[in-house]
């Protein structure tokens, strides 16, 4: 029978084009956009392998998508196909149920090929040395296949740029690339970034809620969820904010990227604040590492004060901004600069705005009320919102930890109210003094710790920050 005559379900795509869109995944079968007679095909070809869904661990289960091996977060179900109960994973049920009766499916045929190009990077600008010499480390790394390699730059040092050119080796190669992140506000920056440093390779962004869903480019920037539908894909794996919430307190997330990766592809951690496991492995010489600590416009990190504030919990039960605030507001070195407020709750940043925007219009550090505003994780405006305040159209933002790391404005001021919150740890205190002073033309933004008792948490941050600013040479 020729094509011609054959049913459109069983005209069978060729492998080399299902493998660019199938290859290097973990899949249920209701995200493999196949017919049931196309599929079968495939499957008894052994294009496609199944993979049970759950396998023993000890006395109890995990889940071969995720990891997951808490029994609380494993459950059972009635299965209308089967007429029985069936174990399924809680942890990853966002993604689509996985249930004991029914399989994942990997590829199993010809590997897809990449193209390698042999001018990728149309980035035109120029690096520091600093730069240059993590951008050499990142790159040999790739070139050499080095299983791993830590990135330790301090925030404003221009992680991104230091990619380029490893990432140009690898395209070179013809190897698949993963940027990885915890946070998906920082994939949505990322994206644009990346386009206009290499115009002419295929880039997709993979989020909860993005466009784009296929993860069929060379170079897939992604939050580190995705990554749960990914098995040996990736001949580069870059994890960016590596200690950053969730990834360090959710097991499945690395469980996810080391998964992803491909045996003998590399993987290039990127970080500011180095956790206390990563810490010790560099001491013990078990992690390969390069240390920046400049920034790209060669100005030292701005150091926190710390603000004794006996009246903190009173004023902010109340929804109001203590005097001490009010002081240091009115003596601002650079009142142009724009200002970040952080907050340890979402309810706090509500109850607050109202009063905290007629109080700054009392004391003339803004003239507008609209110019202030609030964001947090579940705000359905908090992507208008930061491009407002970007574009400077508000001149305050309350945020929570949403916007620790991974957002850049040129000129602002930061005030942590409430330092004191066990939400602020030391990686958290670190990340939101690094927003300040990040522009060439601005670099010496304030950073203030307004609290009522001293932290470990905030000492130590001081300290890291010190200690980073004198390994810089100042």
């Amino acid at each position: 029978m020729s094509s011609n005559d054959m049913t459109p379900s069983q005209v069978i795509p060729p492998t080399t084009d299902l493998a660019q869109i199938y290859a290097g995944k973990c899949l249920l079968r209701n995200e493999i956009m196949l017919d049931n007679i196309q599929f079968e095909v495939l499957l008894n070809q052994g294009i496609f392998k199944p993979l049970p869904s759950f396998h023993r661990k000890f006395l109890w289960h995990q889940c071969n998508r995720c990891g997951n091996d808490k029994a609380s977060l494993l459950g059972t179900i009635p299965c209308a196909r089967c007429h029985t109960s069936h174990l399924y994973c809680r942890k990853c049920i966002e993604m689509g149920r996985v249930m004991t009766c029914e399989p994942l499916y990997a590829w199993a045929g010809p590997d897809p090929i990449w193209p390698c190009h042999l001018q990728p990077c149309t980035w035109e600008g120029q690096l520091t040395s600093a730069q240059q010499q993590g951008a050499s480390c990142v790159a040999d790394a790739i070139t050499q296949g080095r299983s791993e390699l830590l990135v330790w730059a301090v925030c404003g040092a221009g992680k991104t740029e230091m990619l380029f050119q490893g990432i140009t080796e690898a395209l070179k190669q013809g190897k698949r690339i993963c940027i990885a992140t915890p946070r998906a506000d920082v994939v949505r920056e990322l994206k644009p970034r990346m386009q206009r440093a290499f115009k002419g390779v295929s880039i997709q962004a993979l989020f909860g809620g993005s466009a784009e869903r296929d993860g069929t480019a060379q170079l897939i920037i992604a939050t580190t969820h995705q990554l749960l539908r990914f098995q040996k894909a990736f001949d580069v794996m870059i994890i960016d904010e590596v200690d950053a919430f969730p990834f360090h307190a959710d097991p499945s997330l690395p469980f996810a990227t080391y998964r992803a990766k491909k045996t003998l592809g590399t993987t290039i951690y990127l970080t500011a604040t180095p956790r206390k496991q990563q810490r010790n492995r560099i001491k013990r010489q078990k992690l390969p590492h390069v240390f920046i600590p400049n920034r790209y416009h060669g100005h030292p990190l701005p150091v926190p004060q710390m603000r004794m504030t006996r009246t903190l919990a009173k004023a902010l039960r109340a929804y109001y901004l203590p005097d001490s605030c009010i002081t240091w507001l009115k003596k601002r070195q650079n009142p142009q600069r724009q200002l970040l407020i952080f907050i340890p709750e979402i309810a706090l940043a509500k109850q607050l705005l109202t009063p905290l925007a007629k109080t700054l219009i009392t004391e003339r550090v803004i003239e507008d009320v609209d110019s202030v505003s609030y964001v947090h994780a579940h705000d359905p405006e908090r992507l208008e919102k930061v491009k407002q305040f970007r574009q400077k159209e508000l001149s305050v933002l309350l945020t929570t930890t949403i916007l620790e790391r991974g957002v850049t404005f040129p000129s602002v001021d930061v005030i942590v109210l409430n330092a004191g919150h066990d939400i602020f740890d030391e990686a958290a205190l670190v990340q939101i003094s690094g927003r300040a002073g990040r522009s060439a033309d601005d670099p010496t933004g304030e950073v203030v710790f307004f609290h009522d008792g001293k932290t470990e948490a905030m000492m130590q941050a001081i300290k890291q920050i010190k200690m980073m600013n004198e390994r810089g040479g100042f």
